[in-house]
């Protein structure tokens, strides 16, 4: 175990490199407490360099001459990611470091290994401090993300100079600044008929949809409405355009879409003559920019002739689209598996690592659906490029670890992910029953609260079968004994704890919210960030409880 570490350098470095180097001494001082040195001298040198020929964002990690590790990126995001394994593979004590033994090279063979902040709802990315969310951002580097996009979300806002609008913009792209120091790509993800708050009526769309509507959303078959769209666009294009994002995303849905006789059905009519001037306008400021082209909800309940008419209409491949997003809320939709993706595009997904099972997300600690993963990217996984998971906050942390490896390597098994997980936020001396804690929390994952009905109180209606909840939070408690004191306190593991403490409470007493558990509750909204989050993020405490009557 080291005491002190020498943090080598190449001596022509770009400002990406020493962001890198901020990135690790970070972390290594986060784990090991002040005690320990990273600087100019020490017992064990840790040399970042570069080397191109590994492979794509690719690294190497070998031993060196007298005690000296080297971590050797392809190129600067290849370094990045090495400089993540190299710390998931180590040992963390009080004062002290001690290397991990893994060697080799890894090349990512997915090149789309992007994440998505939802900032809506005020949840962690939009309420969170903005310096909190920048750390997160280079943790999810860490694990082998590559790319980063977020939503301005117009329909809170009345036209882009709105003050909330502007602090909005603020806020969205120092997030996005924390992506591009460590090297990482960014991205902006938009609803191709998305509209202001004070949208004209007469042009907005028809909101006879199944489908989430703000009923300010405009209808491309409407003169006027495509060009008044396209200015919006373009003002949003400029306010980000220094950050020059390598990523446009224009969705249909979840909010969205128009039901006119002129628009249906949306996403192969006019979904696609609002679509393809708004990646054309993107294109004409980042011309090498990459656009995605979302069929996210398309045929939601039945063939309504979505996925047939894109079939149709993208019987030439289109130039304006480079991947096709396809994803839906449960099932990986059947129609491009059985068809193949309309163009012969690449094709991406959208994993829901939030919602599924859970109301309010997230509102009961950590959510792993390890298994439920695995079980998506063995339907799908093969004839991926990669994918953004859709994310809610920071409670699905785990589900990140375990996509981000998917992406990296195609045959990834997810629990083993999980351990790798384990060891690093915890200890590798508690791996194995942490892991199989967190096995036994997914068989326990569906829950929900339903909050009041009648003026009486509904207490939260969770887990219908108890698969082992006593035994795993006993493991968990097992594993709290044994960690330093900066893994006990670090919020990885509080979240992991208390939804430990949550099943067995709510579980033993039928729903009905203990002591222990509205302590937990309180501690999970702190964590969060919460205060003044919306109910499908806050957890349930007794104060959400009673603003729900």
């Amino acid at each position: 175990m080291a005491k002190s570490i020498h943090l080598k350098l190449p001596e022509r470095r770009s400002a990406i490199i020493d962001s890198i180097a901020d990135v690790f001494s970070y972390q290594v001082l986060k784990r090991c407490g002040s005690e320990l040195k990273v600087g100019e001298r020490g017992e064990l040198s840790i040399s970042l360099e570069l080397a191109p020929g590994i492979g794509a964002e690719g690294f190497r990690i070998e031993s060196g001459p007298k005690a000296t590790v080297r971590v050797i990126g392809n190129d600067e995001l290849g370094l990045l990611h090495g400089v993540g394994k190299l710390l998931r593979t180590s040992r963390f004590a009080p004062g002290e470091f001690l290397p991990g033994t893994w060697q080799g090279t890894s090349v990512p063979q997915k090149p789309v290994r992007g994440i998505y902040f939802a900032t809506h709802f005020h949840n962690f990315y939009h309420d969170g401090p903005v310096a909190e969310n920048q750390r997160y951002v280079e943790e999810l580097g860490l694990w082998g993300y590559n790319a980063l996009a977020v939503w301005f979300d117009m329909h809170h806002y009345n036209g882009i100079d709105d003050p909330a609008a502007q602090a909005m913009i603020e806020r969205l792209r120092a997030i996005l600044a924390a992506a591009k120091r460590v090297g990482m790509k960014t991205g902006l993800t938009t609803l191709a008929n998305e509209a202001y708050a004070n949208s004209p009526k007469e042009l907005r769309s028809d909101p006879n949809t199944h489908r989430a509507h703000y009923g300010v959303e405009l209808c491309p078959s409407k003169p006027g409405a495509i060009e008044l769209t396209l200015k919006w666009h373009e003002e949003r294009l400029e306010a980000f355009a220094d950050l020059e994002p390598d990523y446009l995303w224009v969705w249909p849905y979840d909010q969205g879409g128009c039901a006119c006789k002129d628009c249906a059905p949306w996403g192969a009519n006019g979904f696609l003559r609002i679509a393809e001037p708004v990646a054309r306008l993107y294109r004409r400021y980042f011309s090498k920019g990459k656009v995605v082209f979302s069929t996210w909800l398309y045929d939601m309940h039945k063939d309504e002739g979505e996925w047939r008419g894109l079939t149709k209409a993208f019987e030439r491949r289109p130039d304006w689209v480079d991947y096709v997003m396809v994803e839906s809320h449960a099932e990986f939709p059947r129609y491009p598996l059985e068809h193949g993706v309309p163009g012969g595009l690449p094709m991406v997904n959208f994993p829901e690592i939030s919602m599924r099972g859970m109301w309010p997300w997230g509102g009961f600690g950590a959510n792993p659906i390890a298994r439920w993963f695995q079980h998506l990217w063995d339907v799908a996984g093969a004839k991926l490029s990669g994918g953004f998971p859709y994310s809610e906050g920071i409670f699905e942390d785990i589900n990140k670890a375990v996509c981000a490896q998917f992406y990296w390597k195609e045959s990834t098994k997810a629990m083993d992910t999980v351990r790798e997980y384990a060891a690093f936020e915890c200890s590798p001396d508690v791996a194995d029953d942490v892991t199989r804690a967190i096995d036994i929390l997914e068989k326990n994952h569906e829950r929900g609260w339903t909050g009041f009905r009648d003026g009486r109180s509904i207490e939260p209606v969770v887990m219908p079968k108890d698969q082992g909840a006593e035994e795993a939070l006993a493991l968990l408690q097992k594993a709290d004994g044994r960690l330093t004191e900066a893994a006990r306190k670090a919020w990885r593991w509080r979240i992991l704890l208390l939804r430990g403490v949550i099943d067995v409470e709510l579980y033993r007493t039928g729903g009905m919210v203990t002591e222990k558990c509205e302590g937990a509750f309180e501690e999970l909204k702190r964590i969060f960030h919460a205060d003044g989050a919306e109910a499908q993020v806050h957890p349930p405490t007794a104060e959400m409880r009673e603003s729900s009557r």
